[in-house]
């Protein structure tokens, strides 16, 4: 199993540590983590992997098998040795925007307080679909109400609770097709806004600015009709 440093820091953008396995498909296993593998609608993280005598670029990340992170190179080349000491180097500036946007789309799901059919995260746009028969309201007045919640400056934060605390509290969920990651014992929950004034709290695995206003102002690009009762609405940065 990989240590995911990304949980306990998703600002680490270095990390040395071991290699402890290939995949046999050429993918990379480290005993720690700070790249984030695809799940939850994020994308997994890109970079490159340094060791003495050698280089690889990291195209993305993925989960394997018994809870490990592999790395998977942009090109076919030499893996480090089983054993030898790394140094992950992540591509910040991508990582950094889609920690924007994933928290972006978190407060999106606040100002349409509606159940969240399908979603994804990206470094210059996202998107979640909702659950809605009628129309929302303009995008005008969408981009204005969620551009105030970011500019409050709000805090994000996480915790803990149990798998059987989730199961005994269903509402937490507003994912309708994206299973909270249970399975481990623990659930992690991402928190917008101090506890006695929270607009937020929901099941989540992603990375996470620290405090809302960190987000570039957003703009409400698209709303889309997608089936009889969905709706999609793209979020795209501004600058």
């Amino acid at each position: 199993m990989t240590e995911l440093l990304f949980l306990q820091d998703a600002y680490q953008r270095e990390h040395r540590c071991l290699v402890t396995a290939h995949t046999p498909e050429g993918g990379l296993v480290l005993e720690r983590s700070i790249f984030y593998p695809t799940g939850g609608g994020q994308p997994g993280d890109s970079g490159t992997i340094h060791w003495q005598s050698g280089q690889l670029k990291v195209a993305t990340t993925v989960k394997g098998h018994d809870g490990a992170v592999v790395l998977l190179a942009a090109e076919p080349g030499c893996l480090p040795p089983v054993g030898a000491e790394v140094f992950q180097d992540l591509d910040w500036d991508r990582r950094y925007r889609m920690m924007q946007m994933h928290t972006a789309l978190h407060l999106l799901s606040v100002v349409i307080p509606l159940p969240v059919t399908g979603g994804a995260v990206g470094s210059e746009k996202g998107r979640l679909d909702f659950d809605m028969p009628d129309a929302p309201p303009e995008k005008a007045g969408l981009q204005s109400d969620l551009n105030a919640l970011i500019a409050q400056d709000l805090p994000v934060t996480d915790s803990w609770i149990s798998d059987q605390q989730l199961l005994d509290n269903p509402q937490l969920i507003k994912t309708m097709s994206v299973k909270p990651p249970v399975g481990a014992g623990q659930v992690r929950l991402v928190q917008i806004g101090e506890e006695q004034a929270r607009i937020d709290l929901q099941p989540c695995g992603g990375t996470h600015v620290a405090r809302t206003g960190e987000i570039m102002p957003l703009l409400v690009a698209k709303i889309e009709k997608k089936g009889r009762q969905n709706r999609r609405v793209t979020l795209r940065f501004t600058g």
